[in-house]
């Protein structure tokens, strides 16, 4: 099941609402969230229920052992196996056809290389039972003695799937005790809506073009300025596509009562690529600089190991392919760089020229993201700088830009925090009643025009689905 969908937004998600909100003590609504849960992950394949069900326990088990065994050799054990047994989970779903296609590449052996399917959210519920087990060891939160509470942290369906990936300090309190203000719902309703917008009006139209150039249309007669513009169309594409999601999660996590942590802070805004990632994908970078970056694997002197291994592992966190790898190791070199020459160094570069460098290197990210074909990604890369005889320009992609001036203009304009800062001024001005309408038409309007798209709308994934 996804969000975009009309079956969910009329159906499934008004019909949770009303059994959630019938209950009044918090237990039963804990059990109504659980039960929406496992009809909402069983709707594509049923089977991986189970597999969720069995690592909440097993971790669920882990946790009691740790607390019991708590500062002794027996608990660093049972966190070594409960860890081995996620990673292991992940790695057998995710990348265990990887791995014997690359295995048999560098050896004389040619061994079946299976086709195992990836259970929809795996890296994301993987990632929030990892950091459960961890905090338990570290002595960061207590752990949890409820089987059916440890299960609603992990399956909650607004962020199941696709993030963010919650901690569990964060919603340790609000699992017994939370407090649902008209505050809360009004602003549940607000990044709900917008969060579809985000989709259905912005990515799925952005898609349309990069399908037509980089997926369908020749990619090696695609001329300089076409590369370029279907490139930062993708990288739109992806944020809108990424952060709708999370907004509707957020929002539908908001109505709940639970407060997640943000997960996307205009990324596209930043001068540059440190900067990117404290704004992009928040939860995950947190979980590889927590969890990862400042556990010395390699001792204390070889930290920029550490870093490699960190944005190896983001890489290869997306997906089991080559160019995943490239991708993290990639941006993983920027941000050594900018790290050899220091913060007070870069912010000596004029806003423009940062601006200019955080987006190039950032959109050439998102290339190299796109294409799983390596020989297609040293096409694209050599479209961008015309080492392939192609154009400087063509007449197909000038008419696409001008067909398309306007969604791609407004797209521009709302990768920049530009709604909230009109918001904070007339908040400023203590017009909080045309603030409130004006919110509250928007909103309307939003929800109305997405639902009108999605009735002729086949299927409408969220990128991050796949990973």
């Amino acid at each position: 099941m996804i969000f975009a969908d009309l079956f969910f937004l009329y159906f499934f998600m008004a019909l949770c609402f009303i059994a959630y909100f019938i209950c009044r003590k918090t237990v039963y609504r804990n059990w109504v969230l659980i039960v929406f849960s496992m009809i909402f992950y069983a709707w594509g394949e049923p089977v991986w229920v189970f597999l969720l069900i069995g690592s909440v326990t097993v971790n669920y088990v882990g946790g009691l052992l740790i607390d019991k065994f708590r500062d002794t050799k027996k608990a660093t054990a049972v966190t070594a196996c409960t860890l081995v047994f996620d990673i292991g989970l992940l790695v057998f779903f995710k990348y265990t056809g990887f791995l014997v296609e690359n295995f048999n590449a560098i050896s004389p052996v040619d061994l079946p290389v299976p086709h195992i399917e990836m259970p929809i959210g795996i890296s994301f519920f993987t990632f929030q039972i990892i950091s459960y087990i961890l905090d338990c060891y570290w002595g960061k939160i207590k752990v949890q003695r409820s089987w059916y509470k440890l299960l609603m942290y992990i399956s909650m369906f607004p962020q199941l799937v696709a993030g963010p990936i919650v901690r569990y300090a964060v919603i340790e309190n609000e699992i017994d005790n939370r407090v649902i203000t008209s505050a809360d719902v009004s602003e549940g309703i607000t990044r709900i809506c917008m969060g579809l917008g985000k989709k259905v009006i912005l990515a799925n139209n952005l898609s349309t073009i990069v399908d037509t150039f980089f997926k369908t249309g020749d990619l090696a007669s695609l001329s300089v300025v076409g590369t370029w513009y279907t490139v930062i169309v993708y990288a739109m594409q992806v944020y809108f596509d990424f952060s709708g999601y999370s907004d509707i999660a957020i929002g539908l996590g908001r109505i709940f009562g639970f407060h997640f942590d943000e997960n996307f802070r205009y990324p596209f805004v930043s001068k540059n690529i440190t900067e990117f990632w404290q704004r992009w994908h928040i939860s995950l970078g947190t979980f590889f600089r927590d969890y990862l970056l400042y556990v010395p694997i390699f001792g204390k002197r070889r930290k920029y190991l550490n870093l490699f291994l960190v944005w190896f592992c983001t890489g290869f966190w997306h997906g089991a392919n080559w160019n995943y790898i490239i991708w993290g190791l990639y941006f993983g070199l920027f941000i050594l760089i900018e790290r050899t020459i220091g913060n007070k160094n870069m912010r000596k570069m004029p806003k423009a020229v940062a601006h200019i460098y955080n987006t190039i290197v950032v959109v050439v990210g998102f290339g190299i993201f796109y294409f799983t074909d390596l020989g297609k990604l040293g096409t694209f890369l050599g479209n961008l700088v015309g080492l392939n005889g192609n154009s400087f320009t063509d007449k197909i992609s000038m008419q696409n830009m001008t067909a398309n001036a306007w969604l791609f203009i407004v797209s521009v304009v709302l990768c920049m925090p530009v709604i909230p800062a009109l918001k904070k001024k007339l908040e400023s001005k203590n017009l909080y009643l045309a603030t409130s309408v004006g919110q509250t038409v928007l909103n309307v309007a939003v929800f109305a025009l997405s639902s009108i798209l999605l009735v002729n709308a086949t299927n409408n994934p969220f990128i991050y689905w796949q990973f």
